[in-house]
């Protein structure tokens, strides 16, 4: 059973758009609870602004341990190709067709993939609604597609792609991202 229902989630982000999908046990999942330090310098201006982000995901400790409470992850990646290594508008265009897909995965899975608990993760801060709901401290509009970051939850995703035989640069001119789902089959 264990099998075919990892064939199935793999195949499943693969037929979305995914470059590459594989499911690793949790316990192989990298991580470093100093990618917290980085959130908490907000160079991307998302920390305390966006309810997939820093501080409101959790703290280190409990994200850790919601990441550890789970049996396996299905990693999948999303490349993009760019005009060159400068091609900003190329790597947000990417990041938004990756975005679109961990929706679509996260859809399709709930909706046709029975399993008794489930956690999805991306690449950033959640990007659901145009605004986040925490910039103007409001409850979050949609907290049941909220989406929090790899990152967010101290996953190493270099480490991350070679624990699943990925590899986290695929080649001059491309961006690569990362998704995850966490699961447990019982």
């Amino acid at each position: 059973m264990e099998t075919a229902i990892f064939e199935q989630l793999e195949q499943l982000a693969r037929d979305l758009g995914a470059f590459k999908a594989k499911v690793i046990p949790t316990k192989d999942v990298p991580t470093d609870a100093s990618f917290r330090t980085l959130c908490e310098k907000n160079t991307c201006h998302s920390y305390g602004m966006n309810y997939g982000c820093p501080p409101d995901v959790g703290t280190v400790e409990e994200v850790l341990e919601a990441l550890y409470s789970y049996q396996y992850i299905l990693v999948y990646q999303y490349v993009g190709e760019l005009e060159d290594s400068f091609d900003f508008e190329g790597m947000t265009a990417a990041g938004d067709r990756h975005r679109a897909l961990v929706y679509r995965f996260r859809d399709e899975a709930d909706a046709g993939i029975t399993l008794p608990r489930r956690l999805y993760l991306g690449a950033g801060g959640c990007r659901y609604c145009k605004t986040c709901a925490r910039v103007t401290n409001e409850p979050c509009r949609f907290p049941e597609k909220r989406l929090a970051s790899l990152e967010s939850y101290c996953v190493n995703v270099s480490q991350l792609a070679k624990a699943a035989d990925m590899k986290y640069i695929n080649g001059q001119n491309t961006v690569t991202y990362f998704g995850g789902m966490l699961f447990d089959l019982q």
